[in-house]
């Protein structure tokens, strides 16, 4: 007679709540394992098929009180569940069975739930709700209030300077890459060319005023002065970046021609200083943080802060029309409230706000190679990274660079490069020829 063991019994749960053949084997806390399901209806324990280890009945009461993406997600993070083997290839693995309608997304407060809290009952799994792994964001307000953008930047970039110095390369620079030479690029130099391409884009020479709105760890703004000559300046709302960005500034000896601003966003539309003062704009990845209702002010101050014929560059992720947020993991533990749009959305705000849309630049799968290049980091570095931000917090952000970068490798994510002028009452977005030559 076959005996049902743990492990079975928890696939074929799992098989029942999302209506198909679980793609990966699970290991159970008893050192029991599952066999798989395959195309042709057979079974399979090879080497290859992933494996999700289930370390405790914590795991299952953590799926009983939220059965989705987050209650999976924190069983993870908080070490009650495994991946054997490669985590992307077994993240990929269910993601490639849901999109083919082989298995469905879980939903909570339906019939899903009470099926799996009486199996939860049958595997004595029964118990309190578990408790939340820390890190864990926060935030009270309404949705993109001054205060609460301000609680939400600071949850994800006043983590540790320490960590950001670890994870990235020399540059600093925490924003998809330029890989001129393929994925086998390093990452140094392939965050130096995408550095090099916006200054070049922006058309940024000696003495020319620069803003770089959301301006991380100074990488831009640093670059451009000491490479292009310009005068530039940062905005930034984390304390965490104005400190580090601030004492980069006077150990470069770039304080005649850099500076850094602690501000929100919004400031700059009520700042009469600011109005029409410089040549160039840029805002790396931070269009992401202002809200959908937001966004049409934002964009209005990238025109007004330009002089005629200045230029802006807006690099920004993008996702589909129907899901615009980062998905409840990363809302709840890396970037809460960030939205993201389609491409062609984001564009047409930039357009209706004046600016002239001259480039738009798809990096899609730069940004695979970039998490990547951020993964081999962490991994390679994995204890420094514990001392610094705990194991939950490393477990925090293997998962979202595993996750990020499949996003990107299977084009659920976007990131682009769209760049704009502010055209003169005229029309004229360039200078009258001179000895030079045209100059747009």
């Amino acid at each position: 007679m076959t005996t049902i063991t743990t492990a079975d019994r928890l696939s074929s749960l799992a098989s029942s709540v999302l209506g198909g053949e679980l793609p990966i084997r699970i290991r159970a806390w008893d050192g029991t394992i599952s066999a798989v399901g395959t195309a042709d209806g057979s079974a399979t324990t090879g080497p290859d098929v992933p494996v999700l280890v289930i370390n405790n009945r914590r795991a299952l009461r953590r799926l009983v009180y939220s059965p989705g993406e987050l209650g999976m997600a924190e069983a993870y993070i908080s070490g009650d569940v495994d991946v054997e083997g490669d985590l992307a290839e077994g993240l990929s693995t269910v993601w490639a069975a849901n999109r083919s309608g082989r298995l469905a997304r879980p939903r909570p407060g339906i019939t899903e739930y009470p099926r799996l809290a009486a199996a939860a009952v049958r595997l004595g799994a029964v118990g309190r709700r578990p408790p939340v792994p820390g890190q864990a964001a926060s935030l009270r307000g309404r949705r993109h209030s001054r205060d609460r953008d301000r609680a939400a930047i600071a949850h994800h970039y006043d983590l540790s300077n320490e960590f950001y110095e670890l994870l990235l390369d020399e540059s600093m620079a925490y924003s998809c890459a330029y890989f001129t030479d393929g994925p086998t690029g390093s990452l140094q130099d392939a965050q130096r060319a995408k550095l090099d391409l916006i200054c070049r884009k922006l058309g940024l020479a000696q003495g020319k005023r620069h803003l770089d709105i959301g301006c991380g760890w100074g990488s831009l703004l640093c670059h451009a002065a000491q490479h292009y000559g310009t005068v530039s300046t940062g905005v930034t709302l984390s304390h965490a970046q104005f400190e580090f960005v601030s004492k980069r500034i006077a150990e470069t000896g770039l304080g005649d021609r850099a500076g850094v601003r602690l501000a929100d966003y919004r400031e700059l539309a009520s700042s009469g200083a600011d109005q029409g003062a410089y040549d160039a704009v840029s805002t790396i990845e931070m269009g992401e943080h202002v809200g959908d209702a937001e966004y049409p002010a934002f964009a209005r101050i990238l025109h007004d802060v330009l002089r005629p014929g200045g230029r802006a560059m807006v690099q920004q992720m993008s996702r589909g029309a129907v899901a615009s947020g980062g998905g409840a993991f990363i809302e709840t533990y890396i970037a809460p409230d960030m939205h993201m749009k389609p491409v062609g959305s984001t564009v047409s705000l930039i357009a209706d706000a004046g600016l002239e849309i001259r480039d738009v630049h798809a990096l899609r799968e730069h940004y695979q190679w970039t998490a990547q290049a951020w993964l081999r980091t962490l991994e390679g570095r994995w204890d420094d990274a514990v001392a610094l931000i705990g194991e939950v917090g490393a477990r925090v952000w293997r998962l979202y660079l595993v996750g990020g970068g499949l996003a990107f490798a299977e084009n659920r994510m976007g990131v682009d490069q769209i760049l704009a002028v502010r055209p003169a009452e005229s029309g004229r977005t360039y200078k009258e020829p001179s000895r030079r030559g045209w100059e747009a």
